[in-house]
């Protein structure tokens, strides 16, 4: 019978390099993690492991995915992994090897070039489901693989969070904050930054300072997609995002009530003037349905169709009606228990109808199709 090879510090590093770093999303070998790596004659490996800081916490997770990653090396016996704390210099490197050495945080997002698709979720009113569509979106499109961001920029009615089932905190390292991941979304709400339930009361320059700091030093990482839950109505939130990302484009979030269904134009209506494109409208509470199998229609009917057609008339382009979301328990029970419904119950009404909304957002790919160019012709 063959004897396993003996391990070496080489193929131990070698494990390690597939073990990523759970806030940053990178091998803990490339971010300057692994402090040492120690293998003795019996098989038995000792490594140190630097955390970003003494309060990390996801140092559970680490130790334990670095334990496993070693212990699958041939001829590995014991494992044991000691964790120490990385040092102001360390730290410093760090942040210039993520984001480099600028003097300023940047928003990535606005930077020409950059692949991310950010979606504005607005609405008109509150109470319509905006972060329930969120919420289910962003998980949604996390479950097909896609590398997603949601930012709640909801500041006095924050609730993504709670809609995510979770309440971990964010790491800072430096001037750079580590978001917490829940469902395989990448979140930050100012909820991590209060105490309980304390009421957030800033007026529009806070408001503005919020939503730069939460783009700009936040690292958000490689993103596919980023979600931004906008509180309802067309203030300060809604004007900042234009001017902090002006590629956002806006989806609209309603219900099938003509009363809803008017404010909600006015949401859409806003990218006229900030020169946004409209993704689509997204109706939500379209039914009920019963225990018998019938229907009915507690806010009425055809509200997002005529949000989707005025738009359309308004822009000049195609404003797609992207799905309808029927009222059913399962939902709110999902957003209560932090599990999304396209998560808890893929299969029911609703987590139907919102993971097809996400498969159309999926594989979109951005260009100028309905984008002002502010040209105007009759000037020389």
């Amino acid at each position: 019978m063959t004897s396993p090879a003996t391990p070496t510090e080489s193929t131990v590093r070698s494990a390690l390099s597939k073990v990523m770093d759970p806030e940053i999303g990178r091998p803990i070998t490339e971010l300057g993690m692994v402090k040492s790596v120690a293998v003795g004659d019996d098989g038995t490996v000792d490594v140190g492991i630097f955390l970003t800081t003494a309060g990390c916490p996801l140092k559970t997770k680490i130790s334990q995915n670095v334990e496993s990653a070693v212990a699958d090396v041939p001829g590995v016996g014991t494992v044991r992994v000691e964790l120490d704390v990385m040092s102001d210099e360390q730290r410093t490197e760090l942040r210039k090897k993520l984001r480099g050495d600028r003097p300023e945080p940047e928003i990535p997002f606005s930077k020409p070039g950059n692949l991310t698709r950010v979606y504005a979720i607005a609405s008109g009113k509150g109470g319509v489901g905006k972060s329930s569509v969120t919420v289910n979106l962003a998980a949604a499109l996390a479950d097909r693989g896609l590398t997603v961001g949601v930012l709640d920029a909801d500041i006095y009615g924050h609730s993504v969070p709670r809609m995510l089932g979770s309440d971990q905190k964010p790491t800072q390292v430096e001037s750079m904050i580590m978001p917490p991941q829940s469902h395989g979304v990448r979140f930050i709400s100012i909820g991590q930054f209060t105490d309980g339930n304390t009421p957030v009361t800033w007026r529009g320059p806070m408001l503005h300072r919020a939503l730069q700091q939460f783009l700009a030093d936040v690292f958000w990482g490689d993103l596919d997609v980023l979600l931004l839950d906008l509180p309802p109505g067309t203030g300060d939130v809604a004007i900042s995002v234009a001017q902090l990302i002006p590629g956002a484009e806006i989806l609209v979030v309603t219900t099938p009530q003509q009363a809803a269904a008017e404010v909600a134009e006015r949401a859409g209506a806003i990218a006229l003037q900030t020169r946004q494109r409209i993704l689509g409208v997204v109706e939500n509470m379209s039914w009920m349905e019963l225990p018998d199998g019938s229907r009915i229609e507690p806010f009425g009917s055809g509200g997002g169709a005529k949000v989707a057609e005025r738009l359309t008339r308004a822009v000049g382009s195609t404003v797609e009606l992207l799905g309808q979301v029927p009222l059913e328990q399962a939902l709110r029970e999902g957003g209560d228990a932090g599990t999304p419904v396209v998560l808890s119950d893929p299969e029911s009404a609703s987590g139907s109808a919102l993971r097809a909304i996400a498969d159309k957002l999926a594989v979109r790919r951005r260009g100028l199709a309905g984008m002002s160019l502010s040209l105007d012709p009759t000037k020389h």
